[in-house]
Formats: structure tokens, sequence, C-alpha cells
């Protein structure tokens, strides 16, 4: 007998224990195995063992400044509060599925006041009665023999991964950002330094035309063209100083507040060097990145959504159950005589519901929607690493061919000014020479620009950045 009875109970916990999610398989890398290392990417030193994703920020960047900053907007920046925010909802919503696998438990009381019609009154006249009533029950809870309320846990869990690794984004992205504009800030603040030693050249070149034109050695032309010059300087500085403020506000936008200025770099000079590193050869640790490792767990969240569809189609077994007191008089609620209690179960099943089976078919298609997008982040991270490898290998040369450039111009500078001194060039020969030698001096800032933002850049895309403090994950 005892045996027989077991049968039903083992018969239900094997049901409970379905699942109709498909098995997850990793989708293959619609990228090539290995980045390339000839042509313009011999020039780089790829290291196999390097994994840039583990290189903590605080080690990578070395000026104590832009470190500070970065803690700042680490602690303010708008973005990172909102995609926290969102973490947590994720994490919320996430207990919300789990929590409806477990029954949920009730009380309540009340009292009804009511009068019977006289017909339905025992003693032929009705007359108002009162009913006392406490309840404690099980409300309706879905037995999840198919898996159906697993499948949407386990789909809310991998939206709160994926999520989890959206904030990482952020943060990676927030970090690049704030390091960009603090370099560019410096070399704008170097090139304003240039322009302005270029400006006061042209100022003295001016005074001495205008002294030269007042006694008639210079012509009005002369004059015109020194003016010129002058103006042309002036416009230079002044849009520098613009660009200036406009990278402070970028920084302080950035940061979610207003940064000292004394935070602020001087010069490019005055930075110190980031930390070296070499880049992976293999493309597979494009998979660390935030944004991929998102991508997967959208599409893992899309498989779990298929078992949930597929469940949908079978019946849905629903307990329920309640105990109580029950009286006429307040007094006598809790007499023994007045305990109530109930116990149910309900079953639907969808006979003919078009929208299930639909349901299912959109589920599918959704799971190869983010089979499509999975594959194109992956292929959008490495035509991105990519061309920042591309600059990797081309701008030391690039550095090396202006410096050789602004070792010409500083010899015709030389020959220039001897010139002049010996009365054979008039002063606009130095003038040019100063300019075309400034100039290139400012050329080359911006490829040190370029080479460090990429050298940020590539850190970034690799992955680095992006470490936190995690708490213990809540399962």
């Amino acid at each position: 007998m005892k045996k027989r009875m077991m049968v039903p109970f083992l018969f239900l916990f094997f049901l409970s224990s379905c699942s109709f999610i498909p098995e997850y398989s990793k989708p293959d890398l619609p990228i090539p195995q290995k980045f390339p290392s000839d042509g313009v990417y011999a020039n780089i030193n790829f290291d196999n063992s390097s994994e840039v994703y583990n290189l903590k920020w605080q080690e990578f960047f070395s000026d104590e400044k832009l470190k500070k900053i970065i803690e700042l907007g680490l602690k303010n920046n708008k973005d990172l509060k909102i995609a926290a925010f969102n973490l947590e909802s994720a994490r919320l919503m996430y207990g919300i599925k789990r929590a409806e696998l477990y029954p949920s438990l009730y009380g309540s009381g009340g009292v009804i006041r009511s009068r019977v019609s006289d017909d339905f009154s025992p003693k032929g006249k009705g007359s108002p009665q009162d009913q006392y009533n406490v309840n404690f029950g099980l409300a309706e809870w879905e037995i999840d023999f198919f898996g159906r309320i697993r499948s949407l846990k386990e789909s809310a869990l991998e939206q709160f991964f994926a999520t989890k690794e959206n904030k990482r984004a952020v943060q990676i992205a927030l970090i690049s950002e704030l390091s960009r504009s603090y370099i560019t800030l410096a070399v704008d603040r170097e090139n304003y330094s240039i322009t302005r030693r270029l400006y006061d050249i042209a100022y003295e070149n001016y005074k001495m035309v205008q002294s030269q034109y007042n006694v008639g050695l210079a012509t009005e032309i002369d004059l015109n063209r020194s003016q010129i010059a002058l103006d042309t300087i002036k416009v230079s500085l002044s849009k520098f100083e613009q660009i200036i403020e406009l990278d402070k506000n970028a920084i302080n936008y950035l940061v979610g507040g207003k940064v000292d200025d004394s935070l602020f770099p001087d010069g490019l000079t005055n930075i110190q060097v980031m930390r070296d590193f070499s880049p992976n050869l293999s493309s597979v640790v494009l998979l660390n990145r935030p944004d991929i490792m998102a991508a997967e767990h959208q599409l893992k969240a899309a498989n779990a959504n298929i078992g949930a569809a597929r469940a949908a189609i079978f019946p849905r077994i629903s307990l329920l159950a309640g105990v109580g007191m029950a009286s006429t008089e307040l007094t006598r609620l809790f007499d023994s005589g007045s305990h109530t209690w109930n116990i149910g179960g309900n079953i639907s099943v969808p006979l003919f519901d078009a929208r299930v089976w639909q349901g299912y078919e959109l589920s599918k298609i959704q799971k190869e929607l983010y089979i499509a997008q999975y594959e194109k982040t992956i292929q959008a991270a490495f035509k991105e690493v990519m061309d920042l490898l591309v600059v990797r290998g081309t701008i030391d040369l690039q550095i090396e061919s202006q410096k050789n450039l602004i070792n010409s111009l500083e010899k015709n500078y030389t020959i220039s000014n001897q010139l002049y001194t010996q009365g054979v060039e008039s002063f606009f020969s130095v003038l040019d020479a100063t300019r075309n030698l400034l100039q290139a001096k400012q050329s080359l800032l911006n490829l040190e620009l370029a080479k460090r933002v990429n050298h940020v850049r590539l850190y970034s895309a690799l992955g680095g950045g992006g470490n936190v403090e995690e708490e213990p994950e809540k399962k």
C-alpha cells in the first residue's frame, strides 16, 4: 500500500525536474582565430600570454592627477550610476522570478454584517447577522512541473549577468574617455604655448617693421604682411583658449562635478608614461570584453525563454489551501468548533490558444536574432581592435619621420636667421622658418596624442579597465 502511495509522488517529483530549455551551444567565432602579424602589423610585439583584461586601471595609469580624476568619475558619473541602478533592477527582477518557485502564505481577517430575506430566514423574519473570520493559507501556487517558471528564472538570471557586464562596459568607456580628454587637454595646452611663442615672434617683427615704415625704410605692403601674420596667429591663440575650456568642460561632465584646476595637466611632457603591454595574438581574448559577454548572456536568456515557451504548451497545475476561524460572535471566534479549512487545486490546459504556439515560434526567432547580434558584436570588436593595431603598427614611424622633419626645419631656421643677420634675407624669411618649425612641432604633438590615445583605447578594447569590487553572487 505504501509503495502505491509513493508512485504518484515520485511521478510528480520527476515532472517537477523537467526542463524544456534547449542545450546551449556557444556559436563559432565569426572572425579569424588570430590577429594578423604581417604587413603594418609586423612592428607590433604580440604576446600570447598577455591578458590585458586582468590589468587593473590603477596599475595601467601612472599619472597621479589622472588617477584622482578617474576615481572622481567612478564615484560621480551619472551614466555609471544609471548602470548601477539598472543592475540592481535586474537583480530584483531575478529575485521576483526565483520567488515564484515557492508558495506564498497569506493571513486575513474580517467582519461581515448582513441581512437575509424573510423567505430564507428560519424564523420567517430576516434579521441582521454578524460573521467574524480569521484565515491563514497558501495563495494559489503553480507547481512548476514542466519548468516554465524555472526557465523564466534562468532567463532573468542571464539578464542580470548581461546587465552586470553592461555596467563594466560603461566603466571601461568612462575611464577611456576621461584619459583621452585628459591627454587631449595636455596637448592643447602645449599647442597654446607653442602658438604663444610664435605670436611673440610675430609681434616683435610687426613692431620692427612698423618702426622701419615710420622712417621710410619699409613699405606699406611690408607693414600689412606683418599685421596679417600677427592677426592670423592671434586667431589661433583665441581658438586654442576656446578648445582648452571645452576640454575642461568635457572632463567636468564625465566626472559629474567640478574638477579642481590643480588636477588638470600643464602639458604633455608632464604626464607620466602609461604602462606598456603586448596584445595577445589570439582573437579569442575578445570574448573577455564586457559587451561580448553581455551579448552572450542575452543569447542564453533567449535560449531559456524557449524553454518557458515550450512549457507554456503543457498544462499548468496550481494548489491552494487555507485554515481559519469563523463565528457569528467575536467572543466565540476562537472556540474549538469554529475552525474552518479548505484545500484545492486547479489545472489549466491550453486546448486552443494560438498565442501559445506563436509565442513559441517567437522565442525561437528571438534566439536567432540574439545569435546574429552576438556575432555582430564580436565582428565590431574585432574591427575596432584591428584599427587600433594599425595605428600601433604605424604611429612610431610617423613620429620618427616628423622628428626628422623638425630637425631639417631647425637647420632651415638657423640658416634663415644667419642670412637675416648678414642682411641677405628679410625678417619675413625668419618668420616663415619659425612658423614652419613651430607648426611641425604641433604636428608632432598631435602624433604623440594619437599614440597615447590609441594606447588607452587598445587597452580598453581588449577589456582593460573593467575591474570592479563585486559582492558575492546571490543564487
